[in-house]
């Protein structure tokens, strides 16, 4: 019984013009990366499964890919733990390794492990395929690219500029515009969370706030009742989540509502920090804003995240996004290692500049000269000349039958090649060739010494 083609849920074949339109935005990305001073790294990808789990927090841990222990590795399965309920134990008996959840987690394992071949602040850039066993829908994927950049090594905010700077960058080269950059602190969230009295719920906290945009101000009250939030906190958190303002006013109100509150203090200091600086760097495609409820559930996040809004005249989810994290590097035993990095939603991004019409119209290299082919002994003439035009680096190719001339021209016309060389008894009688244009339909006799110079 034959097997019904089809691709795996959540991945996708592309067409080879999607491929170029794919190797186009990663080139527009990586000429801003370069620009910017990132070098290029690459991971493997699937790592130890103790890299990837304990970093992304219990729902991130979920959606991790793992990979099957294989051979007699099986036969170490710790049945007793799946019979106990121990789920986590019994996966660990029979995973070692998992594809990457994202290009972060493996980047920090790359610096300690290859710490000290590095020249620190070391920028890195990264533009490799992550798998997510996650539901997938619009612009979410399960096997999809994602594009980083990194500064790790040394804790200044003006990287934190250098970031957003590269997003608007990026933005510009790509002739996308109405972006908005979203901007928040992980410390003004935990000063809230202590103001609510729930410093030991600021995981449950941050993550119920990260689906503000999916389930609104009353789910995000009702998950964190759920949760145990007092009916007080969540009245205050309702009051700060109505904030209206510039980002400075709104940064005044929370000074002083988290006045007791140093670490919420610190961060409001940093922000302003950010936006003074920002102040005075034209920003050409994007806007900046102040987003008291953008969160990134990720536990990495130690200070300033940011979050990344398409045009609103497009319907997707956020576009990118990252932020400052402290102490990645910790997990691999190399301490007081601070970086920032961002994302940029390779997917999504394609999405939005498809949907706008952005692609320019002509990307990669097709076929441009078609020779006809008419038997052997023409076409080994033909194919002497197709050397040539190669040599010039001039895409063109051979029709690899003698049938009739219509077929032949019928392919031409569905590869949108433009020119057809016609050599055949004839034309070979009066060395000579016939040049027909696929646009126009013209066609003309010319001698055939002058074959590359009219079509190169």
């Amino acid at each position: 019984m034959p097997i019904k083609p089809a691709t795996p849920k959540g991945t996708r074949d592309f067409s080879s013009t999607e491929v170029a339109r794919r190797n186009y935005l990663k080139q527009v990305l990586q000429q801003a990366f370069e620009t910017f001073g990132f070098q290029p790294i690459e991971t493997p990808s699937f790592e130890r499964l103790e890299t990837l789990t304990g970093v992304y927090g219990e729902e991130g841990d979920r959606l991790v890919f793992k990979i099957l222990n294989s051979g007699e590795k099986i036969k170490k399965a710790d049945t007793a733990a799946l019979a106990d309920g121990a789920t986590q134990k019994f996966i660990h008996s029979i995973s070692e390794k998992a594809l990457r959840y994202d290009l972060t987690v493996p980047f920090a394992r790359f610096v300690a492990q290859h710490q000290n071949e590095l020249t620190f602040p070391f920028r890195r850039y990264q533009i490799q395929p992550v798998w997510r066993a996650d539901r997938p829908q619009h612009g979410r994927f399960q096997e999809f690219y994602q594009c980083d950049a990194d500064i790790v090594g040394i804790r200044s905010l003006w990287q934190e500029i250098e970031m957003l700077s590269l997003y608007d960058k990026v933005f510009e080269n790509l002739g996308l515009e109405g972006v908005c950059l979203k901007i928040n602190h992980r410390k003004i969230l935990s000063g809230i969370a202590g103001v609510l009295g729930a410093e030991s719920k600021l995981t449950a906290f941050t993550i119920a706030l990260d689906k503000l945009d999916k389930i609104g101000n009353e789910g995000v009250l009702n998950e964190l009742k759920a949760n145990d939030f007092s009916p007080e906190a969540l009245q205050k958190l309702q009051m700060l989540l109505e904030l209206k303002g510039s980002a400075l006013e709104q940064l005044n109100t929370l000074q002083e509502v988290l006045a007791d509150e140093a670490e919420g203090q610190e961060g409001i200091k940093e922000l302003r920090f950010v936006l003074k600086q920002m102040e005075s760097t034209t920003l050409k495609s994007s806007s900046l804003q102040f987003d008291l409820s953008l969160a990134r559930g990720l536990h990495y996040y130690t200070g300033m995240i940011v979050e990344v809004s398409a045009p609103e005249t497009v319907t997707i989810g956020s576009i990118g996004g990252g932020g400052r994290y402290d102490d990645l590097t910790g997990t691999f035993g190399m301490k007081d290692t601070s970086g920032i990095g961002i994302s940029f939603g390779f997917e999504r991004i394609y999405l939005v500049l498809e949907e706008l019409g952005l692609f320019p119209e002509i990307l990669g290299k097709s076929t441009q000269v078609l020779f006809a082919n008419f038997g052997d002994e023409a076409a080994s003439v033909a194919y002497s000349y197709i050397k040539k035009l190669r040599d010039l680096n001039i895409p063109c190719e051979l029709y690899p039958t003698e049938t009739k001339l219509k077929k032949q021209l019928t392919y031409a016309n569905d590869k949108k090649i433009a020119q057809v060389v016609l050599i055949g008894s004839e034309e070979l009688k009066q060395n000579s060739f016939v040049l027909k244009n696929m646009d126009t339909g013209e066609q003309a006799s010319h001698a055939l010494s002058t074959l590359v110079s009219m079509v190169s």
